[in-house]
């Protein structure tokens, strides 16, 4: 007996949260090494982590995960492959505790498990995978109302961050940089998912190359890609690994959903309750990932020698050390 689409996407999906987990660590190892050597981050537009073999190392790994990722979600629909994402917060976390001295506590451990059952729930009751004929059924499910509706909220929501808060609030509030990259990232999923089933067709016999439907969601998923990259970059080389890992994964996969929900509209034919259970399943995963957050240890506190800079609110002040910026907050999501 052959083994079934989701089993074959979920398989996938495990695998890629484990490269994607170790490559935040790697990556983020390499930009401190850089900023360390040079004195420019990567938060201020500093690009000279591209000279630092410990990150190409984490974005060749990373790039490994993603390519597991992208196949992943073409055998699985995007509720089942996303969460899953999750487990990459395990690697990560545990990483960061030994390469990283990012300490995780005892309730960290609590946090670990709720993501494992909260997983387990999701891909127990998720929809099986109905794979359109064609990249043309795909355009039409991307050209409904709805999801037009959508990229333009999403599209509108990145140049405000990017034109108006980035500049402002870019190194004091981690939610300007993670915002960007997971509405860049739901539009990434629902382009590379067309782009696997495409791809997919076209293995079977069934070509999608001369479609410029094909070519339209390839050139999104480059651009939304690079965005992406750019901006999770900044935010961890601004922010501790620990603090990003898991807001990110909290955005990215509910961004996502919403955005499969709507465009691949994965729900329709399950009974309510299958569906409550997927909501439930991740809910216990997001609780995972906050218990998480909040029980990892802060970095060391900055040296002798600081400046000071101010978010709105005078209580929320960011330490800052002269020559590289780190801001020092506590968790983990990547």
């Amino acid at each position: 007996m052959g083994v079934s689409d989701n089993s074959t996407g979920l398989i996938l999906a495990v695998l890629s949260s484990g490269f994607i987990g170790t490559s935040f660590i790697l990556k983020k190892k390499g930009l401190k090494r850089a900023a360390a050597a040079t004195g420019f981050s990567a938060g201020h537009g500093g690009y000279t982590y591209l000279q630092e073999p410990l990150w190409w190392a984490g974005m060749i790994t990373m790039i490994v995960g993603e390519a597991a990722n992208f196949v992943a979600y073409a055998y699985a629909p995007a509720v089942l492959v996303t969460p899953l994402g999750a487990l990459s917060i395990i690697v990560s976390a545990v990483l960061a505790h030994f390469l990283l001295k990012e300490r995780l506590k005892q309730m960290g451990v609590l946090g670990c498990v709720s993501c494992i059952v909260g997983s387990v729930v999701v891909v127990i009751h998720a929809p099986a995978e109905s794979t359109p004929t064609s990249v043309e059924e795909i355009w039409n499910l991307a050209v409904e109302p709805a999801f037009l509706i959508y990229v333009a909220a999403t599209l509108s929501l990145v140049a405000a961050l990017v034109m108006h808060f980035e500049p402002r609030y870019g190194q004091s509030n981690i939610l300007v940089y993670l915002g960007i990259c997971s509405l860049m990232g739901s539009l990434t999923v629902v382009s590379i998912k067309a782009i696997g089933i495409a791809i997919k067709l076209t293995l079977e016999g069934i070509s999608q190359i001369a479609y410029p439907q094909t070519w339209v969601f390839v050139t999104v998923a480059v651009l939304c890609v690079i965005t992406q990259l750019n901006y999770l970059n900044k935010a961890l080389d601004t922010f501790n690994t620990a603090i990003v890992s898991p807001i990110y994964y909290v955005m990215f996969t509910s961004l996502t959903i919403v955005a499969s929900v709507i465009m691949f509209k994965d729900w329709k034919g399950q009974s309510v309750s299958d569906i409550a259970s997927e909501i439930c399943g991740f809910i216990t995963v997001l609780s995972g990932t906050i218990v998480l957050h909040s029980t990892r240890e802060q970095e060391p506190s900055p040296a002798p020698g600081t400046v000071t800079w101010y978010d709105q609110d005078p209580t929320k002040a960011v330490e800052e050390d002269e020559h590289l910026i780190t801001v020092h907050n506590s968790d983990y999501f990547d």
